[in-house]
């Protein structure tokens, strides 16, 4: 969708919405328009799941949910149902902490790192796409930016 004729569009008003709020806006299409077309790249699993996948990736051991839920910035039960499903597809293991049995840790399989590795080439394609014609500038002032919402969010 094209933002800029959307504004000009006889349909919408926007009349005298602050940039804020239409940013805001912006973020909410934009996600649920993401998440549509990166579902339908993987065959086996979807946007969120790989998100989850990723976020494991990032940890320097293997999370537990909390922690994964955190990360993610999700609730536990939603990252629950979200491992369950991986796990169902091979994907991760829920794995018994060494140190306190109370909690669980989530260990990403051979079939992962197998399915990782596939698709690494294919979606750094896709990404960078999808940041064609953006300069280094803009998407580190974008990501201040967010930060700083996030910072703001949690005061509030």
């Amino acid at each position: 969708m094209d933002y800029n004729s959307m504004i000009q569009n006889s349909k919408v008003e926007f009349g005298q919405m602050l940039p804020g709020t239409f940013l805001i806006g912006l973020l909410s299409a934009f996600e649920n328009r993401f998440q549509t077309v990166a579902d339908s790249f993987f065959e086996e699993i979807t946007w969120k799941q790989f998100f989850a996948i990723i976020c494991i990736n990032l940890c320097k051991e293997s999370p537990t949910i909390n922690e994964l839920s955190e990360i993610m910035a999700s609730s536990h039960q939603n990252v629950k149902q979200i491992l369950i499903k991986l796990e169902k597809k091979g994907f991760v293991k829920m794995m018994v902490d060494e140190r306190d049995k109370r909690k669980q840790r989530i260990v990403l399989t051979k079939k992962c790192d197998d399915f990782c590795k596939r698709n690494d080439q294919e979606s750094a394609i896709r990404m960078n796409q999808m940041f064609e014609d953006i300069s280094e500038e803009q998407l580190i002032t974008t990501i201040h930016t967010i930060i700083q919402m996030e910072k703001n969010l949690r005061k509030h």
